[in-house]
């Protein structure tokens, strides 16, 4: 049996059309999926880069009560810190101030009188002058058992230890809030992190977006813990050192003090006239 070349060119021809027809339907349905999938690995991640679900907003925002209270205390301990390193400052610098003032007070009055009435009445060293002039007023009921020298010389000190009780004031704060802030900041990291374990164990999804955002949160307590006990420590360590240079100052004072008072007394019997 013989073909003819007309079915055969048929034949021919509606091989080349199905073949095209195939060829044309595979490349228009392999486009779009190419071209849907670039945006979509695309995008996503350029999301997330730019807006960062998680933080300290975040962790307030859904941090249950002992979160929020441990964030609160952090935070008034920072205020109490802070509001002691700067009222000490001033402070001491005043009480610097005053030394030099009553130390040239003192260096230019003829007597203790004159002395006391040249320094300013809310320094320490007005009360000092005051005293030592009471104390020497009050010596003569005294004089059979003490002497005037060693009688002068416990007044000044009690001087000089009232003043430098005084200027320790407020220094436990720094020292407490430096030495417990970073437990109290990882006592909220323990909290949180049981807490995110317990949600993601509750989900049971633990893939690494799912952990690393509720502990990465968890951790800002220990840093917020550090930040708030290292200026605490540092300046306790800088308040104590200043106030070593300004009790150095008031000794000095005292010592000038008592020098004067026995000079004073070999002259004439009230060294306050």
């Amino acid at each position: 049996m013989k073909t003819s070349p007309s079915l055969f060119k048929q034949v021919l021809c509606a091989s080349l059309v199905f073949w095209l027809t195939g060829a044309s339907a595979w490349a228009q349905g392999l486009t779009p999926a190419t071209t849907l999938t670039t945006p979509a690995v695309s995008v996503p991640a350029t999301d997330v880069a730019a807006d960062n679900p998680y933080g300290l907003a975040a962790l307030w925002a859904q941090g249950d009560w002992v979160a929020k209270t441990t964030l609160m205390l952090l935070l008034i301990m920072s205020l109490a810190s802070w509001y002691v390193l700067i009222s000490k400052l001033l402070a001491q610098n005043r009480m610097k101030t005053q030394t030099r003032d009553a130390e040239q007070a003192l260096a230019n009055a003829k007597n203790l009188r004159e002395g006391a009435d040249a320094v300013s009445p809310d320094s320490p060293y007005h009360v000092m002058l005051n005293g030592v002039l009471e104390d020497v007023r009050m010596h003569p009921s005294v004089a059979s058992q003490v002497d005037l020298n060693t009688w002068a010389a416990q007044s000044i000190e009690r001087t000089v230890g009232a003043v430098q009780s005084q200027s320790q004031n407020g220094l436990a704060v720094l020292a407490t809030v430096g030495s417990t802030a970073p437990f109290v900041g990882l006592f909220g990291t323990v909290w949180g992190i049981y807490n995110a374990l317990v949600k993601i164990g509750a989900s049971g999804q633990a893939s690494i977006d799912k952990v690393a955002g509720p502990v990465g949160e968890a951790l800002i307590m220990t840093a917020i813990g550090l930040a708030v006990a290292v200026p605490a420590v540092l300046g306790y360590n800088w308040l104590v050192r200043r106030n070593k240079t300004n009790m150095d100052g008031v000794r000095n004072f005292g010592s000038n003090l008592h020098t004067m008072l026995l000079r004073l007394a070999d002259k004439t019997s009230n060294p306050s006239k």
